[in-house]
């Protein structure tokens, strides 16, 4: 059974030898049918300026760092825990060691830059939502598609969430007041952003990657400000940036389903209602899915990899233990301000430049697949229901469903891990060498071909 999953490579890819021309350069594409999905949906200028920060860290940082580092003869501070000079590491090791932290330092500042761009509409958003503390919800005389839930269950809600979160145990916030003070302050202050900006423009404007790093970042500080310093409190600040990203997410998918709500004549409290119903039981699914991957892959290895929660993990890290290597991070800090002087939004290039190229390459040919298929029609493809915009949903959560798929087999021991080395699938020589490279090469052109072939269809 495992040789049926497996009969083409999961990557391609090269990596120049350190002792070449161009020590180090990396560029690899996971063949990844959700990855080049998810490129589709966003479009090529989004999806071109992540590939952008890749190549920023892969093409140019990481051979550059090698080839100073082939003239050293001490390890380059900070010192890895392997104790390696430049020279002997890998581009992984390179990487880890010194490249992540320029990306974290660009994604530190492009959300904050993120945040100050939406000040303006956090303060309009404020002025409006206080207009509505003094109305009463479902009042005499009230239009049906105008009664909503009142707003003293909504505060009431809030203040019981801040309980809970302060006095349920098991929880990373248990026994800390000021954490549920600013989950509270912050989600509010987001949920509305988020709301407000998905409603009025759409959700692919909607700013949570910046929302939920200004909240780490702040949470930290705030920590750092009181003496809360160390490993301890990490959980407690990820617990905040958590819930906040979470509510910031709901806000925005409410505003969607209201507007739309608005638009058909439904109920706006009897949509609220259902979308309650709709949170706790995808919470409780998918906690008990999170749980169960970690439980039989861990999250964050080789095998089920996660370069985001890494992220967050340096920048909460390295805030509360006052050790980041700062001149790595301003760096990165000055390649978004650099970005942003260029008139060009510098969040999507932070992330693809702390991502791994493998992630970001195969959004780009995504991005490359729809700008072939508007140039081949004539006709801008930003319709959510057209037909390459459907199919490449349906490759988000197909890829996916496949992926919890596998979980289950692997935990079941029907199938062996994705990184085994001796895993070499149906058909072995598929797996080796060129022959391996070119095939799974030819595996990925023919997804995209299949891609563009579904999007120059018209639905009828």
């Amino acid at each position: 059974l495992s040789w049926i999953f497996q009969i083409f490579r999961t990557a391609i890819g090269y990596s120049v030898p350190r002792t070449g021309i161009f020590p180090n350069a990396t560029l690899n594409i996971d063949i990844s049918p959700e990855y080049m999905g998810v490129g589709y949906v966003i479009g090529p200028r989004i999806a071109g300026v992540m590939f952008a920060g890749g190549v920023l860290s892969w093409l140019v940082l990481l051979p550059l760092l090698s080839y100073l580092g082939n003239f050293m003869t001490v390890p380059l501070p900070p010192v890895p825990a392997s104790g390696l000079r430049i020279d002997q590491m890998s581009a992984a090791q390179l990487w880890s060691a010194y490249i992540r932290y320029t990306g974290a330092g660009a994604v530190l500042a492009a959300g904050l830059i993120t945040l100050g761009r939406t000040i303006p509409t956090i303060v309009s958003s404020f002025k409006e939502s206080m207009k509505d503390f003094g109305s009463v919800a479902g009042g005499a005389g009230q239009a049906r598609t105008d009664r909503d839930l009142p707003l003293r269950l909504v505060l009431f809600g809030s203040l019981a969430l801040a309980v809970f979160l302060v006095f349920a145990p098991g929880t990373p916030t248990q026994g800390n007041a000021l954490s549920a003070i600013l989950i509270v302050l912050f989600g509010f202050f987001f949920v509305t952003v988020s709301s407000r900006i998905t409603g009025l423009i759409g959700n692919s404007s909607n700013p949570i990657s910046g929302m939920t790093i200004a909240t780490l970042i702040l949470t930290c500080t705030i920590f750092v400000g009181v003496g809360w310093v160390g490993d301890t409190y990490a959980p407690i600040a990820l617990g905040v940036g958590a819930v906040v990203c979470i509510a910031a997410a709901i806000g925005g998918a409410t505003s969607q389903d209201l507007k739309t709500g608005f638009i058909v004549g439904a109920t706006p409290s009897s949509q609220q209602i259902g979308l309650v119903i709709g949170v706790v039981t995808s919470a409780f699914v998918i906690g008990i899915t999170t749980l169960y991957l970690h439980q039989v892959m861990t999250i964050g290895s080789g095998s089920l990899p996660a370069p985001q929660a890494t992220l967050m993990s340096t920048i909460i890290r390295g805030l509360l233990s006052q050790n980041l290597p700062w001149g790595l991070v301003l760096v990165g800090v000055f390649i978004s301000v650099t970005l942003e002087l260029c008139g060009i939004r510098s969040l999507s290039f932070a992330v693809g430049s702390y991502l791994p190229i493998q992630t970001t390459a195969p959004i780009f040919v995504g991005g490359i697949v729809r700008w072939w298929v508007e140039r081949k029609t004539g006709q801008r493809d930003e319709s959510e229901i057209s037909s390459g915009t459907l199919f490449s949903s349906g490759l988000i959560a197909g890829g996916s469903l496949a992926g919890i798929l596998y979980a289950a087999l692997y935990g079941n021991n029907l199938l062996p891990a994705a990184d085994d080395a001796e895993t070499l699938g149906l058909i072995p020589f598929l797996h080796e060498g060129t022959v391996g490279l070119v095939a799974g090469g030819l595996l990925f052109a023919a997804l995209a071909i299949i891609v563009s072939r579904m999007g120059m269809r018209t639905l009828k």
